[in-house]
């Protein structure tokens, strides 16, 4: 497979993307980040791309009336860019049917639980409900992003035991760790024709 052009979509830290970024720049994944977006003017994920010299795109829903409307701006980037798969890392809205349709099969997205378990939930309000229901084991599940939240096809999980003394924020960066190796174990597998994207 030729190198593998990924765009990302993200409103916060963007940890998950260090970790990327990390393998790439090591010669550990054959990928390049075209172009890093989002819809929060200082969120740090703009910050961490523009420290490796990413291209990023700032996007500001409220100027638009429709959501539609500025996902076509970011399409329309993607598009330009020979985008072949997009990742959502830590992005806080749901997605147009619009930008679904146009990229059909090629937008991913990592949820902090195993799915379809906690289906709808965000970050560390998923790990507070887990620790509630004296769950024994969590994890994360990588997984295609369809006009239904969390319930597209699933492409990867990673459990993580809970221990006895377990926090929300403790899990949360258990999972955050599994999160980073799914994307990279998903990402390798594509360079190596052993996941067809879409």
């Amino acid at each position: 497979m030729r190198k593998l052009i990924l765009g990302i979509l993200g409103s916060t830290k963007g940890t998950d993307l260090q970790a990327i970024i990390d393998a790439i720049e090591n010669k550990k994944l054959d990928a390049k980040i075209a172009v890093v977006c989002s819809d929060k003017k200082d969120a740090f994920i703009i910050e961490r791309a523009e420290k490796h010299g990413i291209e990023t795109l700032y996007v500001n829903y409220k100027e638009f009336s429709e959501r539609k409307e500025a996902e076509k701006i970011i399409a329309e980037k993607f598009k330009e860019k020979g985008v072949q798969l997009i990742l959502l890392i830590g992005f806080m809205k749901i997605i147009s049917p619009y930008f679904v349709n146009e990229f059909k099969g090629k937008i991913w997205n990592i949820h902090p639980s195993l799915l379809p378990k906690y289906a709808g939930g965000m970050n560390l309000d998923v790990h507070k409900e887990v620790l509630k229901n004296n769950e024994k084991e969590t994890g994360c599940t990588l997984h295609e992003v369809t006009e239904k939240v969390d319930a597209g096809k699933i492409i990867l999980q990673k459990k993580v035991k809970i221990e006895k003394n377990e926090t929300p924020d403790s899990l949360r960066l258990k999972v955050q760790k599994k999160e980073q190796e799914c994307f990279l174990e998903a990402l390798k597998m594509i360079t190596e024709d052993k996941i067809i994207i879409g």
